[in-house]
Order: structure tokens, then C-alpha cells, then sequence
């Protein structure tokens, strides 16, 4: 068994029992063992002889194990019972050994042996012997002095019956001893004792936890009342001849039922007595039962303490450091670094050999790929603009990681739709020599727009009698060459327009209407080359 010890200087390490040292000395130390009323010892003092050993030389590391011998004494003096109990009940013997020298405290050496069914003042029987130890860890010399012992006895949990015939059971009044129930009233060891008298007692001395009261059912009996330690218990009182729920009953001996119990005591020596309370009633006694509860501690009433009968004696130990060489960096048992005698410094530094490298990412300069066309955005120009542009990057295009481009491969397409070129016609100025004067060629205005349409409606106005060119406007300026006429021209009207009726006042000149048609026909053929481009832009328009 473990003990625990406690300390003044030095350290003892607690350890199991284990055998002596072979150099030891051994003690006989006599004990007087007394206690109370309801102790082991409670008949008088019970002598005991020991032996105690001790070991006289150790090594520091070798356990220090003092060991008690127990016996009773040549007198007739035991330890007994405290009163009735089954099986399973304890005796627990512990001795103090006081230390001092290079370590001071006490050892605690324990030990115990299980009784079989007891009496009351029935013989306890003792372990054999007692014993602890502790681990030494200091060199030097240390006092060993045995001191006092304890018995202690711990009852089992459980219950215990009383049967009504017992000597334990004390009756007043008049009751009589019926020991011829027949098996089939099942009635504990098949007697009962019976009484008709009102205040017949039956009382019991119990140690325990809780009581139970055991009788016959019958309709022939009556009431009786309960008291505990001189006090009515609760419940007060139980009537046999009434069923658990009050009702009448219409059993007839009917035996081995628990009719009133009380539990909850406080464990130690109680006191119960049973009354009858109706005159001409059976008030009848089967049993007591007699319940004891798990204890977690041996009770201190049962407690036996003994002391030396002697003068205190001792025993000097001597505790050698041997010899256990170390060297600097040398290995220990089973390969153990031990430890050099320089100084560890608080708190390890680590040099690494060589500097933590740093890991530095090469940083992404476009997060997403730019396309770079080789030539800039084509513009539109009439009669050279391409049917699709093309971008053709200068460099592969770049992978993405990890979110890809959106667009890997963008399309050039321009911001406006395919402009429409137009010619100015010329128009009759009052001087001049007439002339064919075209527009410059026009530019195109880019406005921003996601995809390029080309929509409209053309019209064309010519001045010859030719078909209608629906899809061009043809306008022309003649800018006549002599000089501004005073008298009213003729206006010509194209397109279905109709004349005045006014004529000029002389016949024109052959240079003049040499001029004229010149520039009607450039016309014609000018809208008709126009007419055949856009008819291509819009079958392009289409396709795409």
C-alpha cells in the first residue's frame, strides 16, 4: 500500500511495499489497544506484540521499507464486532514511523483483512502484517522511531434480517412465540410472535443505515406504531389488516411482507420499537431487516488506537551516496546522454548556417494580356476599304493565370459603320463658265459603336431622262464660262421635274451645250460606279 508522507527537508519519493534491505533491524514493540462503547476495543484494551524492521544500510536510489509484524498478546483480550453484520465486513491496521535525520516526515505502512459473517463481539481477525516504503535520494544518516497504531473496521453494505426469535430482540408485555406456521405463509424461518394487548412492545438494538419491518397480512389484525431512537418515526403507525392503499384487506396469514421501513440514518446504534395500538388486534413480528449503506470511510466510532507500552525506541539508518562516475559528454544507461557540469544557458539560440532564404515571386506586370495589332485601326476610305480587318498581334498571345483573358483573340472592327459617299452636283451660278467641281474626298468620323451596320435609304437626282438612281444623290454645280445673261434661262428640273415654258431669248452657244452634256454624261457615269460600290458594301454587310 502507498502512504503518504510529508516533509520537513530533503525529498522521499512514495513507493510500494517492498522487502527489507538485507542489513536491517528488527524491533519487538508491544501495544495497548483501547476505544469507546461501540469501538473494536470496546470490551476493555487489547494487547498486541509486533515486530517492526527496519533496514540499517542503503544507497541512495534503495527503498526505505519499514515493516510491522502484527499478533495478538498471550492475554484472552480480541478485537470484536461493533454488532451483527454479514460477510465482507474490514479490518484495517496503519502504523505511523516518525523520520528524522536528513529527511523528516512520517511513513504511513497499511494493510487489511476481509472477516467472514460476524456476531456481535465476535473475534476480528488482523492482517498479518503492515508495511510501506520510500524511495531515498540524499546521502546521510536518518532515525527511524515507530509510533502508534490504529485499528479501524469497516461494515459491509448491505442488509441483515433479524428473525423474531432472536435474543437481540427484547419483548414487553404479553406476546406469544408461534413457531408452527405452516411453509406456504412464507414466513421468515416459519415463526412469528403474536400479541392482542395494547402497548405489548417489541424493541432492537441495530448498527446500520435504515430498518424494515416484516409481518403477516391479515384482516384479524390491527395498528401499531413505530418509534426510532425514543421518537414516532414516519410513517407513525401501519395498520396489517389494510391493503397499501388504505383499502380493507382480505388476506389471511399472509407472511414475508415488508409492511414499514425507515432509511436514511445516520450509520452508528439505533434503537427501534414496535407498539400495539389497538386492543383485541393482532399486532404480529416476523423480522426486522436491517439495511447498511455503502460507507466511503472506515466509522471513527469503531476505531481502536494504540499506543507503545514501552519507552519509544529508534533506529538509525545510514544512507551512502556510492558510486556513480560521470564524465563530460559520456553516455549513461542504455545510451542516455548525461549531463556535463557546465552551464545551460536560459534560453537556446539557433544559428543557422546559412540565411533563411526569402522567397520573392516575380510579379505579374499585365494581369491580363494585351493584344497589339501590328498597324493601327484601318480607316474607311471609299473604294479601298478592306471586306474584314484583321489584327495580327506582334508576339504570341500570353496565357492568363489564373483568371484567363475574357478576349484572347480580339477582333478589329471600326468604331462606325461603312461611311456613304456622296458628290456634289453642280448647281447653275448666275457667272462662270459651267464645270464639273466633286466634293473632296470625305473622312470618316468615327462615333463609338460596339458592331459596325451600314442601314439607309439613298436617293438620286440626275438631270438626264435615264432611269432614277434610288441609292445615290448625285448634285452638280455648273459654273457657266461667258458672261451672266440679262434675259431668263431655262431651268431644267431632273427627275420628272417639268419646264416653265420660258426659253432664252437667243440660241445658246455650241461651246455651251458642248459643256452641258459633258457633264451630264460624267454624272451618269459617276452614279453608276457609286451605285455598284455601295450595292458590294451591302452584299459585304450581309455576308459578315
Amino acid at each position: 500500500m502507498i502512504s503518504a508522507l510529508g516533509l520537513v527537508s530533503g525529498a522521499l519519493v512514495v513507493l510500494p511495499s517492498v522487502p527489507a534491505s538485507a542489513n536491517s533491524a528488527e524491533l519487538v514493540v508491544d501495544y495497548r489497544c483501547t476505544g469507546g462503547p461501540t469501538s473494536v476495543a470496546s470490551h476493555g484494551p487489547v494487547n498486541l506484540r509486533t515486530t517492526v524492521t527496519v533496514p540499517t544500510t542503503l544507497t541512495v536510489g534503495e527503498p526505505l521499507n519499514v515493516k510491522w509484524t502484527l499478533g495478538y498478546k498471550g492475554d484472552p483480550g480480541r478485537f470484536g464486532s461493533p454488532d451483527y453484520f454479514a460477510a465482507g465486513g474490514k479490518v484495517t491496521v496503519t502504523g505511523h514511523a516518525q523520520l528524522s535525520g536528513v529527511w523528516n516526515g512520517i511513513l504511513l505502512p497499511s494493510g487489511s483483512m476481509e472477516q467472514p459473517e460476524l456476531s456481535k463481539d465476535g473475534v476480528l481477525k488482523l492482517p498479518e502484517s503492515i508495511s510501506d516504503s520510500a524511495h531515498t535520494d540524499r546521502a546521510g544518516k536518518l532515525r527511524v522511531t515507530p509510533q502508534q497504531l490504529f485499528v479501524d473496521f469497516t461494515p459491509p453494505a448491505g442488509e441483515t434480517m433479524v428473525n423474531d426469535d432472536s435474543p437481540r430482540v427484547q419483548y414487553t408485555g404479553v406476546w406469544k412465540d408461534r413457531n408452527d406456521q405452516p411453509p406456504n405463509n412464507n414466513d421468515h424461518h416459519y415463526d412469528i410472535h403474536r400479541t392482542v394487548d395494547k402497548g405489548s412492545r417489541a424493541a432492537l438494538k441495530f448498527t446500520g443505515t435504515g430498518i424494515e419491518y416484516v409481518a403477516q397480512r391479515d384482516h384479524r389484525a390491527g395498528r401499531v406504531l413505530f418509534y426510532i431512537d425514543g421518537q414516532p418515526a414516519t410513517p407513525a403507525f401501519v395498520d396489517a389488516s389494510k391493503n397499501p392503499d388504505g383499502t380493507p384487506s382480505n388476506d389471511a396469514n399472509r407472511g414475508g411482507q415488508t409492511l414499514w421501513q425507515f432509511h436514511g440514518l445516520k450509520y452508528g446504534e439505533h434503537l427501534v420499537e414496535v407498539v400495539n395500538d389497538e386492543q383485541g388486534k393482532w399486532a404480529q413480528l416476523d423480522a426486522f431487516r436491517v439495511i447498511t449503506e455503502e460507507l466511503p470511510e472506515p466509522p471513527q466510532e469503531h476505531r481502536a488506537t494504540c499506543t507503545l507500552v514501552s519507552a519509544p525506541v529508534s533506529v538509525d539508518v545510514t544512507i551512502s551516496s556510492g558510486s556513480t562516475p560521470t564524465s563530460t559528454n559520456s553516455q549513461g544507461p542504455g545510451g542516455t546522454p548525461t549531463c556535463t557540469s557546465a552551464p545551460h544557458p536560459a534560453t537556446p539560440t539557433c544559428h543557422p548556417t546559412t540565411p533563411i532564404p526569402t522567397c520573392s515571386p516575380t510579379p505579374n506586370p499585365t494581369p491580363y494580356p494585351t493584344c497589339l495589332p501590328t498597324t493601327p485601326i484601318p480607316t474607311c476610305t471609299p473604294g479601298s476599304y478592306p471586306a474584314t480587318p484583321t489584327c495580327h498581334p506582334t508576339t504570341p498571345i500570353p496565357t492568363c493565370s489564373p483568371t484567363p483573358n475574357p478576349t484572347p483573340y480580339p477582333t478589329c472592327r471600326p468604331a462606325t459603320p461603312t461611311p456613304t459617299c456622296r458628290l456634289i452636283t453642280p448647281t447653275p451660278t448666275p457667272t462662270g463658265t459651267p464645270a464639273v467641281t466633286p466634293t473632296p474626298t470625305p473622312t470618316c468620323a468615327p462615333t463609338p459603336r460596339p458592331t459596325p451596320t451600314q442601314s439607309g435609304t439613298h436617293t438620286s437626282t440626275a438631270t438626264s431622262t435615264s432611269t432614277p438612281k434610288p441609292t445615290l444623290t448625285v448634285t452638280a454645280t455648273v459654273t457657266p464660262t461667258r458672261p451672266t445673261p440679262t434675259v431668263p434661262q431655262v431651268v431644267i428640273t431632273p427627275s420628272g421635274g417639268a419646264q416653265t415654258g420660258e426659253a432664252p431669248d437667243g440660241p445658246p452657244s455650241a461651246g455651251g451645250l458642248i459643256g452641258a452634256g459633258a457633264a451630264m454624261v460624267l454624272g451618269s457615269a459617276w452614279g453608276g460606279v457609286v451605285l455598284r460600290r455601295r450595292r458590294a458594301a451591302h452584299v459585304r454587310d450581309g455576308q459578315e
